[in-house]
């Protein structure tokens, strides 16, 4: 099948799905502008840009209406930015001439303005162009929409944003501008606040996307359906049932090369308080009304303003013992590359149901993963709790997956029991089937008007509130790491931790992906 008989089939389908609709105001025709600002940068050559292509590739973005516009300070031509992207576009050498063809046409669709980030100059060069492109492609009885991407530090924000509201809104009557900004939302609650405040100023919170990439991955999406579309787990789901939560994120690796920009930051900042704590309400929310995205984030907020303070006691910090040695970090630093932190909910649901949210840099596996134990049998007549606990984890990666620990018999003529697991591979499962990147999912739902996988400022706010005094107590230096091994599990304190609020480690019991042979 070829490209542009694919693109008119993705369409003829399009139109008649509610998938392809905007959700608030139905579905929409015409031309769409998608301006990614910071177009010269890291996130948007390895992110952005790559994540639209997919979606071209799809057929998501038809080219009868689609144009794409970068927009930054460096001082370069439309295939001068074509040529810097390409090779994030193609990723195997021996492509072939059909693939590299699909890439050609998707970078045809691109052009690139330069401008600053706070005149004016370079955004009314950019309306000029954008109005050009919607000329050629809005249908008689279409629309033109507006996406703006900000690929950029948050400190240039407010000023971008008033560029776009003074310079290049939507000017017809039936179409929209909407803004996606990238995390982090602020350093503290004051700062989010006040960037939230700006950017209210300028737009609606409907038009405001405000991206956690984490919502876009395949297993986090896949909570709800997990949690609500199967009878199993609503008796399970609650303080009867459950002993302890562990939300855990991984890296094998250090900051290489980030130490100074991770330094004003650190991994609560980096990783807990937006991507763990976005994974935590999903797994501790009520059933919303209904999956429009208010209800949703409505839900998400609730238990947001139910987690009680962070007791210093249930806290862990670490550093790792090479982070000081990167040239961009202080000497003095007492910025966390590790933590472990506890977080209760004061609800009936949840009461006394320890959540162990932890993150680390240089340690000894990769993985970032959900892990719901539950309690003990009672009355136990096999003498079997040595085995360990049941469990029900949610590997988010690498190697998607789903699997629960159970106790079985061990084969044989004894009756012995041993610890096995019930699986769900992805790569075994779903053989063939391409997981799309978290991004891809993302930019499809701002085209579509679906805000469910964003986050709101309220919920921002909240999530704020929950860090921030340990957060500033930590930039005082009040609150010190502890030192850790580079390649180790992480500091001691942190096992000591986890023993200390109930959690069950199962010694001899590893988890092996499934073979596809």
């Amino acid at each position: 099948m070829g490209l542009g008989q694919w693109h008119a089939e993705r369409r003829c389908f399009s139109s008649e799905s509610p998938q392809s609709m905007d959700l608030e105001n139905g579905p929409e025709t015409g031309s769409l502008s998608i301006a990614v600002l910071g177009a010269s940068g890291d996130l948007a050559k390895k992110k952005t840009f790559p994540a639209l292509f997919h979606l071209y590739q799809q057929g998501f973005l038809p080219e009868d209406e689609v144009c794409i516009f970068g927009y930054a300070r460096t001082k370069m031509s439309d295939d001068e930015l074509r040529d810097r992207l390409r090779g994030y576009l193609v990723r195997d050498k021996d492509a072939s001439s059909e693939e590299l063809e699909v890439v050609a046409k998707f970078l045809h669709l691109i052009k690139y303005v330069s401008g600053p980030y706070d005149s004016e100059d370079g955004f009314r060069q950019l309306d000029k162009e954008i109005l050009e492109h919607e000329s050629l492609k809005t249908c008689a009885e279409g629309s033109s929409r507006r996406l703006f991407y900000l690929a950029l530090p948050p400190s240039v924000y407010p000023s971008v944003c008033k560029m776009i509201k003074a310079c290049c809104m939507n000017k017809s009557d039936g179409g929209w501008t909407r803004v996606v900004v990238e995390k982090p939302f602020g350093k503290d609650l004051e700062s989010a606040e006040q960037l939230s405040t700006q950017i209210g100023e300028l737009f609606e919170e409907p038009q405001i996307y405000r991206i956690d990439h984490y919502l876009g991955k395949e297993l986090v999406q896949n909570m709800l359906v997990l949690r609500f579309a199967n009878r199993l787990f609503l008796p399970l789901w609650n303080r009867d049932n459950i002993d302890n939560v562990q939300i855990v994120f991984r890296e094998d690796f250090g900051t290489e090369g980030r130490g100074g920009y991770f330094d004003q930051y650190g991994i609560i900042r980096d990783i807990i308080q937006n991507h763990l704590l976005q994974v935590f309400c999903l797994i501790a929310m009520e059933k919303p009304v209904s999956l429009k995205a208010d209800h949703i984030r409505d839900e998400k907020v609730k238990v947001l303003q139910s987690v009680i303070p962070i007791k210093d006691e249930e806290v862990v910090l670490g550093q790792y013992d090479d982070y000081r040695n990167d040239p961009t970090v202080p000497n003095d630093s007492n910025t966390p590359t590790f933590a472990s932190v506890i977080l209760r909910i004061d609800n009936e649901r949840w009461e006394g149901v320890p959540f162990i949210v932890k993150a680390g840099k240089a340690l000894n596996s990769r993985k970032a993963e959900i892990r719901v134990q539950f309690k003990d049998v009672p009355g136990d007549i096999f003498k079997c709790q040595k085995q360990g606990r049941n469990e029900f984890v949610i590997r988010l990666q690498p190697e998607e997956a789903m699997y629960m620990k159970l106790t079985v018999k061990q084969p044989g003529l004894e009756m012995s029991t041993v610890q096995s697991e019930l699986d769900l591979s992805y790569r075994q499962r779903y053989q063939g089937v391409k997981i799309p990147e978290a991004y891809e999912r993302l930019i499809l739902d701002t085209v579509r008007g679906d805000q469910q996988h964003f986050v709101r400022r309220d919920e921002l706010k909240a999530s704020w509130e929950i860090f921030t005094p340990l957060l500033h107590r930590i930039d005082k230096g009040e609150f010190k790491p502890f030192s850790y091994q580079a390649g180790s599990r992480g500091p001691a304190e942190a096992d000591k931790l986890l023993e200390k609020v109930g959690y069950v480690q199962t010694h001899d019991y590893v988890w092996s992906p499934p073979s596809l042979e």
